[in-house]
This record gives C-alpha cells, sequence and structure tokens, in this order.
C-alpha cells in the first residue's frame, strides 16, 4: 500500500479554529477533527481514526502553547475516538457506551471483513459500503493495516446537558443530541452562533440504525437543532453549512419519519 506523503490535511477555518482531516481513509469514516484555541483552554472536537499521531500535528499546525487541552468525543464511534487517549483531559457524555461501536469491528477495525455481520449489514442497509479496506494509503512504510487497534481509555470528565467549557474568550455549552448514539453532544456558541454538531446531523447519509441509535430520540434531536439561532454548523463529517441547510435536513428527516 502506498504511503502517505503528509496524513492530515489542515484548514483553517479562521483565526482561531482549524479543521484537519485524514484523506486517505474512507469517505464515510474521514472523520472532522476540529481545534479551537481559546485564551485559557484549547478544546479539540473528535479525534480521527489514530492511525498517525495527532498532537504532534496540531502543535505543527497551531503551535506550540502551554495551553491545556481538553479532547471532546461528541459520540464514540470508532472513526471519532482514534486519537482520544493522547490527551490528558478527554471528555464525553455518561450516557455514551465507550468501544461499543468499536467492539463490532473485530481484532482489524481497517478491514471490514473481520466485521460482525450483523454490522455489516447495517452499514450496507444504510447506503455505506466500506470495500476490503478503510484507506488507501498508511502513514508510514511498516504500518501493518491488519494489526492496527484502536487505544480504549475512560474520560476523565463527564460532560452533560447545559455545561459549559469556556475557554477564556468563548464558551460553548454542552447540548445532549441523543439518536445517532445515546451519548450525542454538540457543543453551541450562542454568541457566534457556532455549533459543533459532531453525526447528530451532518452532510450525507443520516445513521439512525445502529446500535445505540434511536429514532425517536433522534426526531427530537432534530427538532431542537431546527430551533437553534445557529450561523454555522461544524460538523462530524464533510462540509460545513448554514442554518438553511440545516432547516432542510431537518426537515427532510422529519418528514421522513411522518412517512413511517
Amino acid at each position: 500500500m502506498a504511503v502517505a506523503n503528509r496524513w492530515f490535511n489542515v484548514e483553517r477555518v479562521d483565526d482561531d479554529i482549524t479543521m484537519l482531516v485524514e484523506p486517505h481513509v474512507h469517505p464515510m469514516v474521514r472523520c472532522n477533527i476540529w481545534h479551537v484555541r481559546g485564551r485559557s483552554m484549547d478544546l479539540v472536537v473528535d479525534t480521527g481514526m489514530g492511525m498517525s499521531p495527532l498532537r504532534p500535528e496540531l502543535a505543527r499546525v497551531v503551535g506550540e502553547s502551554d495551553r491545556p487541552v481538553l479532547a471532546v468525543l461528541t459520540h464514540a464511534h470508532f472513526d471519532h475516538v482514534g486519537s482520544w487517549h493522547e490527551f490528558d483531559e478527554r471528555g464525553a457524555h455518561p450516557a455514551e457506551p465507550l468501544g461499543a461501536v468499536g467492539a463490532l469491528c473485530g481484532p482489524a477495525p481497517l478491514l471490514p471483513a473481520s466485521y460482525d455481520p450483523d454490522y455489516v449489514r447495517i452499514l450496507i442497509e444504510s447506503g455505506c459500503d466500506l470495500g476490503q479496506c478503510l484507506v488507501d494509503a498508511v502513514p508510514y512504510a511498516d504500518f501493518d493495516v491488519a494489526r492496527f487497534a484502536l487505544h480504549h481509555v475512560a474520560p476523565t470528565r463527564f460532560l452533560v446537558e447545559g455545561d459549559v467549557l469556556d475557554l477564556g474568550d468563548r464558551a460553548f455549552e454542552v447540548l445532549h443530541l441523543p439518536g445517532h448514539s445515546p451519548g450525542s453532544i454538540g457543543l453551541w456558541d450562542a454568541t457566534s452562533g457556532v455549533l459543533f454538531s459532531g453525526d447528530a446531523i451532518c452532510e450525507g447519509a443520516i445513521f439512525d440504525t445502529l446500535p445505540g441509535s434511536d429514532v425517536e430520540a433522534y426526531e427530537r434531536t432534530m427538532h431542537r437543532l431546527r430551533a437553534l439561532p445557529l450561523r454555522v454548523v461544524h460538523a462530524g463529517h464533510e462540509a460545513s453549512f448554514g442554518r438553511g441547510r440545516l432547516v432542510e435536513m431537518a426537515d427532510s428527516y422529519l418528514q421522513r419519519g411522518e412517512r413511517r
């Protein structure tokens, strides 16, 4: 397999927000990794697959800093948790079953042939064909896709509805957004109108039949998201979008539910 010249692509969204992605990972599990710089604390929102160390890359692209960093999981699906273990401070919702979906991937999460057959069926029925391997390149020459494994670590901090993450010059409120998973959360900055939504809403397929998903809870979450006076959504996958697109996607999902 080819060796990537660089493992991460980096996009500077504004002075404080940077997005990293792993371009050689299959698009369906290519998680957006967000870094938010604050005056007194930084946030990392989701951590990708973990095939190549994330913290050194963050230091390279956003600079070294002595500010504390809190790494937040919007949810614990395997494509979001890969580098979580690299951070000393780790936040997640207490309802999120850490490692539950990762456990369905068998001993080789990069090789769908090792997955639980029922999990594969759910993915295919949801429009997701992962093929034979989740990557088309590796980060270094002796990387073994068959031996790659996820690191399972516990949160150092539980994040629940209404918690406020104060970065010194901006603050994010924790929104519990169940449906995609029991402990899915979003981070909402009401002052700037910015929402980090994880997979609660993003471009592409909405997965509501995975283990731990709940359609009724998802419908309540869509109603809640639709009511937010937001300016931009930075999602767990694909491109960011504005309120108009969010309303369009939420309405489409809710109308689908009415037809069930």
